[in-house]
């Protein structure tokens, strides 16, 4: 797969540019010209500065997608060379946009060509003649970006016969404010990596924060966290061979859209960082190792999964007696859950359909079953190792893992050998309805990564 974190605005998908945060002070400055332009008519010109990375490029180009009454367009180099050839596009714009203020730019021209200390008189010129002639009627705004403090002044400067058409001789492009990059940047990896997050290569939001106090503008720290994000690529590839499932009864759709928050469904419910992070009180943001747990997450493939406790009620009766009995055709039912197509390693070869809790008398016997049996989690969990063996599986229960770290105990563990995760370490989170709440499964899901970040030698036993 590759990986794309794109920090210029020539680099973006298409669809995600009109996404772009607008910067207020440059509309609130188009929309005064605009209102200037359709009283005294003539055009305007901005000279914009800011450093490379600031954002220049992405606040100009995006005017029309936030004022739709403007027409953004990009001039090339003969356009700005050559008067005819500019009043030709300006022509050309004005016919295939009617009615709309026509914002014309220039991206960093001069950083491209030979005596650029020519260049702002001779635009200017060019310009201050269109203004009192053939364009005198057209509402146009010239932008010409740069990252020059002094190719600003020379621009500015160069409007020293005609002041009316500058807008503003010191208008400078910062960028967003520092507290907002950590989830724009993700935001951008996001979309242009098919909705993967940066968590997912073990760049959280501290490791963005960090890298962001040295930079000045967003695109320079996009392009560290692009830096790091190469040496996190090949390093994630080192994995454990244990897998890692927490499996939660539901008993109603209220349930399992709770438990689905913390999950990526389609994904086969890979742990969603993002959802559970969001969950987190400020204190908990400040103390808990995020980092550690956030590489243990990618290390044992952490997957949360609801399982309808319909799909275990007709398996689970007499959960007291080690061998109670139970149909085939439950079985089979039981194989043809999600939650079964992951841990049997099958979920790609599924068609996935959402998971949904439908309204029966079957799901209301299983109801009342699960109200008596969440205070039987040891014997739940032999049970369901014991139908893994009827499926087919390599299963047992009460497992106890040791690595050169610590331990940890599986209330279920499944080997299936020619796999990428051949261990399976699966966690029975056997709660009651009234206690399936987002707080209780995010403190479920702190609890299992913190134990098993300890079991990896990402955390020091306390």
């Amino acid at each position: 797969m590759k990986i794309s974190l794109p920090s210029r605005y020539e680099s973006l998908d298409e669809a995600y540019r009109g996404r772009l945060i607008p910067n207020k002070d440059l509309l609130d400055l188009i929309n005064k010209a605009t209102k200037s332009m359709m009283i005294s008519g003539g055009i305007r010109f901005l000279p914009l500065y800011g450093e490379s990375g600031a954002g220049k490029t992405s606040a100009a180009r995006e005017i029309s997608t936030h004022l739709p009454s403007a027409h953004t367009f990009l001039l090339v180099r003969d356009e700005i060379e050559e008067r005819e050839t500019l009043l030709s596009r300006i022509t050309r714009e004005n016919a295939h946009n009617p009615g709309k203020i026509l914002i014309a730019i220039i991206d960093q021209y001069e950083e491209n060509v030979v005596g650029k200390e020519r260049i702002p008189t001779q635009f200017v010129e060019y310009i201050s003649l269109l203004d009192r002639g053939e364009l005198a009627g057209t509402p146009i705004i010239f932008v010409w970006l740069t990252t020059s403090r002094e190719f600003q002044r020379m621009l500015v400067d160069a409007t020293s016969r005609n002041r009316r058409i500058l807008l503003h001789q010191n208008f400078t492009i910062t960028g967003p404010n520092k507290q907002e990059w950590p989830k724009i940047i993700d935001e951008t990896f996001s979309f242009h990596n098919s909705d993967n997050s940066l968590a997912d290569y073990e760049i959280i939001e501290e490791d963005i924060r960090k890298i962001s106090l040295d930079y000045h503008t967003i695109g320079s720290a996009m392009e560290e966290v692009g830096v790091l994000l190469g040496e996190r690529v090949s390093d994630i590839q080192n994995l454990s061979e244990y897998q890692v499932i927490l499996m939660w009864p539901v008993s109603d759709a209220l349930r399992t859209q709770r438990v689905l928050q913390f999950s990526k469904p389609r994904e086969g419910y890979k742990l969603n960082w993002e959802a559970w992070f969001r969950e987190l009180n400020a204190e908990d943001r400040v103390q808990l190792p995020l980092k550690e747990l956030n590489r243990t997450r990618l290390y044992f493939d952490v997957r949360i999964i609801p399982i309808r406790v319909a799909d275990l009620h007709r398996l689970c009766g007499d959960l007291d007696n080690p061998d109670g009995t139970y149909g085939d055709s439950y079985v089979g039912r039981f194989m043809r859950t999600h939650f079964y197509q992951v841990v049997a390693d099958k979920w790609d070869e599924y068609e996935y359909t959402p998971l949904k809790e439908r309204e029966s008398k079957r799901a209301e016997e299983a109801r009342v079953w699960y109200e008596g049996v969440t205070t039987k989690p040891t014997q739940l969990g032999r049970r369901i190792a014991r139908v893994f063996r009827s499926s087919g599986l390599d299963a047992t229960h009460e497992e106890t893992l040791t690595s050169g770290y610590s331990s940890v105990r599986a209330d279920v563990f499944i080997n299936r050998p020619g796999t990428s995760k051949p261990k399976v370490i699966i966690e029975l989170k056997v709660y009651s309805a009234e206690a399936t709440m987002p707080s209780s499964i995010k403190d479920a899901i702190k609890v299992t990564l913190r134990r098993h970040a300890q079991f990896a030698g990402f955390l020091q036993r306390q």
